[in-house]
């Protein structure tokens, strides 16, 4: 259905009056709610409130589901209070945890009201941890046993329902407290009296409910097993996260960081007003603009080098950006490596040098390189060693910089993938300005 949209989007925006055109409806309405939500999200607000109209009661609460937070914002607003009752008809914990943020307490109060009582106390329970940690995003749905069943309890269990994403039920004592797992194809090959704990599994990650929720994707990720344990300080067994879950929350923290990058958000509108999108944005080029009249501060120490020598002027775009491409290279590296958990205190030193070494490497290779077409270019040798020192000095300090900055913005708890790149920037920027003006100051005039 997804290779519809283009087209679905298209009508809609074309038609005058969508209540007019019933075939048009018809698609709206017979569409999945993964795909409507992409639609909805790709409408002007005006023709996205209309749309929604369109959908039928039972699909909406799915549709609000699969949105990002700022788009589902007008729809919920346009939606009269009479009419949720029959949205949060069949709401769970999941689905009123994905959306609870973007609710008003009033509504927030019916879908609870709506839910029956196991659903409420997991909505409270999952409540109780931040959205940031794994044990908000649990799945509740579990296949549990205690310590003494057997292989017929299991295989009794099993006829009855097996839940999504499952492949392993968890074994628990009498307090509840998790102890191992066994998977499914053990128990089709083994006589129905053998205990279960004889043919648990040898070893399973457990996940801790405190636990930072993309670490733990990635911990399921990379585990084998279609979903893990989690469990509290008392390793009381909570639920579980499968597969499916930690692929959504990793995809959701991939493209937080390729937006933040940017210094916008991931749930940002395409539509959102004129006024909310450049004050989200402002803030960004504000930040940006100290920076440049940073670097610029830098560039008039050196004003009169830069009027006795006006090669200086053509060249220095050349040193920033080769030191501002080098600490990119870097600093996304290191970013990855801090997300994946794969950089720590142990290994930082020996990154370190490793870094320090690629920028050396490279910066010989395109210092020469870089020296030799100014030496053409302006028939100045003086000019092509001024520039070649600079250009090695700024690429080894963009590499220093890409690797000591993120750490250092991670342990004080600031994103890196938000505001590595703009300080990055200033950074190889005045380096390479002073080494090169500096060292044009000293040899050319």
């Amino acid at each position: 259905m997804s290779d519809q949209i283009p087209s679905l989007i298209e009508e809609i925006v074309k038609a005058d009056a969508l209540e007019d055109n019933a075939e048009l409806i018809n698609t709206i309405a017979s569409t999945d709610s993964e795909s409507l939500a992409l639609l909805l999200e790709s409408l002007p607000v005006e023709q996205r409130v209309n749309s929604w109209e369109q959908i039928p009661s039972h699909k909406k609460l799915d549709v609000l589901v699969d949105m990002r937070a700022d788009p589902r914002s007008p729809l919920i607003d346009a939606t009269p209070i009479d009419k949720w009752e029959n949205i949060f008809q069949d709401v769970d914990s999941e689905q009123l945890l994905e959306i609870c943020d973007s609710l008003p307490n009033n509504l927030v109060d019916i879908a609870v009201s709506a839910m029956g009582k196991q659903q409420r106390q997991f909505f409270q329970d999952a409540s109780q941890f931040k959205d940031n940690q794994i044990g908000h995003w649990l799945n509740h749905d579990v296949l549990v046993l205690p310590l003494n069943a057997k292989v017929s309890d299991a295989l009794r269990l099993i006829r009855r329902e097996v839940p999504e994403s499952t492949e392993c039920i968890f074994l628990v004592n009498r307090t509840g407290q998790f102890s191992s797992a066994v998977k499914f194809d053990r128990l089709f090959r083994a006589p129905e009296h053998i205990p279960l704990v004889d043919l648990s599994v040898e070893f399973i990650s457990v996940i801790k409910a405190e636990q930072d929720a993309v670490q733990a994707a990635r911990v399921v990720q990379n585990s084998g097993f279609i979903s893990l344990p989690v469990l509290d300080d008392t390793n009381k067994l909570l639920g579980r996260v499968d597969i499916v879950t930690a692929c959504e929350l990793v995809n959701e923290d991939y493209e937080r960081q390729v937006m933040s990058s940017a210094g916008m958000d991931e749930n940002e509108d395409l539509f959102s007003s004129v006024r909310k999108s450049a004050k989200k944005r402002a803030i960004w080029l504000g930040i940006n603009l100290v920076t440049a009249f940073l670097a610029s501060w830098f560039i008039g120490l050196f004003e009169a080098t830069l009027q006795e020598v006006v090669a200086l002027a053509v060249l220095m775009p050349v040193v920033a950006s080769m030191g501002g491409i080098a600490g990119s290279q870097t600093l996304t590296l290191i970013v990855r490596g801090l997300a994946l958990g794969q950089v720590t205190d142990s290994n930082r030193k020996a990154l370190l040098e490793k870094e320090l070494k690629v920028g050396l490497l490279n910066g010989v290779i395109w210092a020469i390189v870089v020296g030799a077409i100014a030496y053409l270019w302006f028939d100045s040798s003086l000019l092509g060693i001024v520039i070649s020192i600079a250009i090695l000095l700024n690429i080894a300090m963009a590499a220093l910089t890409g690797v000591l900055l993120p750490i250092v913005l991670n342990k004080l708890k600031i994103d890196p993938a938000l505001s590595g790149s703009v300080i990055l920037t200033t950074v190889t920027d005045i380096v390479g300005f002073v080494a090169f003006l500096g060292l044009g100051s000293l040899l050319l005039l």
